[in-house]
């Protein structure tokens, strides 16, 4: 299929410029003013909207194999496509685990089949996600992002260092969910002033930094590719700006639920519970300070549906987990593009640039590359209703809320994968 999309406004470095981009077989043919189109061309007028490069989440949870009630893959990629993105990495707490090639094909078949976007699956670190022994991580390198066990830290340092060591050799990134288990005593959101006033058992930040502290030693110690996920308190900023600073291979992610909220803003509801939790408002605060002094080098969304019964249960019995893909945009360019403390081009480097470069994953703007990208109307706002999502999921902390922001277009190796009408 051949496209001409005529009067958009491309993002650059140095802001935006009036456009017209042809497609053809895939990739972007040229980038200019006035273009004309081809015989058997489709034309589809963007109106002034902004174009940027597709953006790239390394952390989502797409829920299949094992766990379709949640999410399918059609479902959540058709959830990233509304939301930007063009590039997903899905995480491996899946069943059957992928801690070997044969598993890992499981989750393969079903993506060539039902993708409607890149996706790039993680392998896990361990057996089973279970910490004890390790996966087969030789089998699985060079088909995944990376290795993770996320929803749950590798406890023993022995075996992260044994993981990093081998990761490093197959020369692929150990991305982190860090958490201590000895410190998490029951607790089930951020040890602070809500937990307190409310009687509810906390998460001290330390089950976080404690073990990013280790797993920057490990790293440092082995020169492994480290990248640690879904960052929320400061102490987490701190320690990975120092080992920035004596070269550690290390980058990190956070999500937008920590920019815009905090434990001040809970509610008694599932929708504001997630794993880590929303912290403090100094640790709000010095996540945005992360942000614009590049410790912080990726916005990733932990896009984590279930089941309207396992988020039902109140802020203490609801599952962990938010869906976020198709507001993190709307959400970050809202409460910090707008008011003026994020500027935009740091956030389409957060959004696409730093995962690019860091995971290979995603292309710029330019002719001759893949037609990867997403159209954004960034002056019509609307107010987030979770029962219009694509996703199965529809808890979010920013539900009701009027963001500013809508993805009227995204394509995928020159095909359109989502589209809403401009008027």
């Amino acid at each position: 299929m051949r496209y001409l999309l005529k009067n958009g406004s491309l993002f650059t470095e140095d802001g935006f410029r009036p456009a017209d981009i042809s497609v053809a077989d895939g990739r972007i043919v040229s980038i200019a003013g006035g273009l004309d189109a081809a015989p058997g061309t489709v034309t589809v007028d963007l109106h002034h909207a902004a174009v940027f490069p597709g953006f790239v989440d390394v952390h989502v949870h797409l829920r299949e194999p094992g766990f379709s009630y949640k999410e399918t893959i059609r479902t959540g990629t058709r959830s990233a496509a509304r939301g930007g993105y063009t590039h997903v990495c899905p995480m491996p707490n899946l069943n059957p685990v992928p801690d070997n090639l044969e598993a890992l094909n499981v989750q393969r078949e079903l993506i060539a089949r039902d993708g409607l976007v890149h996706v790039h699956p993680y392998g896990a670190i361990t057996r089973g996600e279970q910490g004890e022994a390790l996966a087969d991580l030789e089998g699985m390198a060079p088909f995944v992002a990376g290795f993770s066990d996320d929803g749950r830290g590798v406890q023993r340092g022995d075996m992260m260092r044994t993981a990093m060591v081998e990761a490093k050799r197959l020369g692929k990134i150990i991305a982190a969910h860090c958490e201590d288990n000895r410190l998490l005593s029951g607790g089930y959101i951020h040890d602070g002033t809500y937990a307190r006033a409310h009687g509810h058992r906390g998460i001290c930040s330390e089950s976080e930094w404690g073990q990013i502290a280790r797993d920057l030693r490990l790293a440092e110690e082995t020169g492994c590719a480290y990248h640690v996920c879904h960052i929320s308190t400061r102490e987490s900023v701190a320690l990975i700006r120092e080992a920035k600073g004596r070269g550690v291979d290390v980058t990190c992610e956070t999500g937008p639920h920590y920019l815009v909220f905090c434990d001040e803003d809970l509610q008694e509801d599932g929708r504001f519970k997630m794993n880590p939790p929303l912290r403090s408002r100094e640790d709000r605060e010095a996540l945005l300070s992360g942000l614009l002094d590049g410790t912080i080098d990726m916005i990733a969304t932990d896009h984590a549906p279930h089941s309207a019964e396992e988020k039902g249960r109140g802020l203490e019995n609801s599952a962990m987990g938010v869906v976020g893909l198709e507001t993190a945009f709307a959400a970050v360019y809202t409460h910090l593009v707008r008011p003026g403390r994020l500027p935009m081009p740091r956030l389409v480097e957060l959004l696409h640039g730093s995962a690019a470069r860091r995971f290979g994953f995603g292309t710029p703007l330019e002719a001759g590359q893949p037609a990867d990208l997403t159209v954004f109307d960034l002056d019509r706002p609307f107010v987030v209703d979770p029962e219009r999502f694509q996703t199965m999921g529809r808890a979010t902390p920013f539900a009701g809320m009027e963001l500013y922001g809508v993805c009227r277009m995204t394509m995928v190796d020159g095909e359109i994968v989502w589209r809403e009408e401009i008027g």
